[in-house]
């Protein structure tokens, strides 16, 4: 293509899951309502574990965190296409869409690195409770949080700056309900090889890393809980992993099967594969973790009965 006949996109356009009006209808309150949802159950979670001493452990620490990036997450991809569809425009502009691309990267990433840093700590709460408040300190703990913001920030700005070295010429016109990376980068009539490399290669050891740590966690925490003489000992082991296994897998499922393939085969059933982790994670996460913890739910149920008592007052 000669390149001086291309004219620069300046703006997207966000078609969303469906071209009919009437099921675009239909998929705004199911978004709107699982937002909702998302923002409400995850604040929820955050002001439990501030305002309940209990909760002021590693864990909650990391729990709240994740809830904090879980909020995040629903807004960066949900929000635009709620806004977009009340005020009847679809479209997203080019700096907006690099933003959000860059965004939805580095909370994605956030959630993987924080999920490893939680199987973590049940690896030392299982296999070394006597020495649990000695090696989980608040300064590893801040650290551990402060040294994945870095990581995920840093790979977000790789991705985004490769991507605004492309040019999108033809369509502009993105198959999804936000700027996903493979969306956009199908648009792009520049070679995308190095953007593909750099998913395959840079991408994949940011997948990897904390992955291989929840898998060398709970490898260990399999081994000692097999260990135990009593039944009720190894019940209550599984039951503190149960709800973060079934998040990792739903979490990680899903990345592997949108993102380890080229872009230029990136198509419908991807962006059911998108949607499970970017909405259905985020709205899952609070009542996983929460309502099948003894201490979260008797945290929840002290908030909610000092906001009447004081709402009555």
């Amino acid at each position: 293509m000669d390149i001086h006949n291309q004219t620069r996109v300046t703006e997207f356009l966000l078609l969303g899951l469906s071209g009919q009006p009437e099921q675009e209808r239909i998929s705004f309150a199911l978004f709107l309502g699982m937002y909702l949802l998302t923002i409400i159950g995850n604040f929820l979670i955050i002001v439990a574990i501030i305002c309940d001493s209990h909760l002021h452990t590693p864990m909650y620490f990391f729990l709240a965190n994740l809830s904090c990036v879980d909020i995040c997450f629903s807004s960066v991809t949900m929000s635009k296409m709620l806004v977009n569809h009340i005020l009847g425009s679809k479209s997203i502009t080019y700096v907006e869409c690099m933003t959000q691309t860059y965004f939805y990267i580095t909370f994605a990433n956030m959630d993987g690195f924080l999920l490893s840093v939680m199987a973590y700590d049940r690896y030392t709460a299982i296999c070394h409770p006597l020495h649990y408040t000695m090696i989980m300190r608040p300064k590893l703990c801040i650290l551990l949080v402060a040294v994945s913001w870095v990581i995920t920030n840093l790979h977000a700005l790789l991705h985004t700056l490769l991507m605004v070295r492309l040019t999108f010429c033809s369509s502009s016109a993105v198959h999804h309900f936000f700027c996903d990376l493979y969306a956009v980068l199908k648009l792009s009539c520049s070679d995308t090889f190095i953007n593909d490399v750099m998913v395959f290669t840079v991408g994949a050891l940011i997948f990897l890393t904390p992955f291989s740590c929840i898998i060398m966690s709970y490898a260990y925490i399999l081994c000692k809980v097999l260990k135990l003489p009593s039944a009720h000992g190894l019940r209550k082991a599984l039951s503190t992993c149960g709800s973060h296994l079934t998040v990792v897998s739903l979490f990680y499922g899903a990345i592997l099967g949108v993102y380890m393939h080229p872009s230029s085969s990136y198509s419908a059933q991807d962006t059911v594969a998108t949607i499970i982790f970017t909405v259905g994670t985020p709205l899952v996460n609070p009542f996983i973790y929460s309502l099948r913890n003894r201490d979260m739910k008797e945290a929840l149920r002290k908030l909610i009965i000092r906001r009447l008592v004081l709402s009555r007052s």
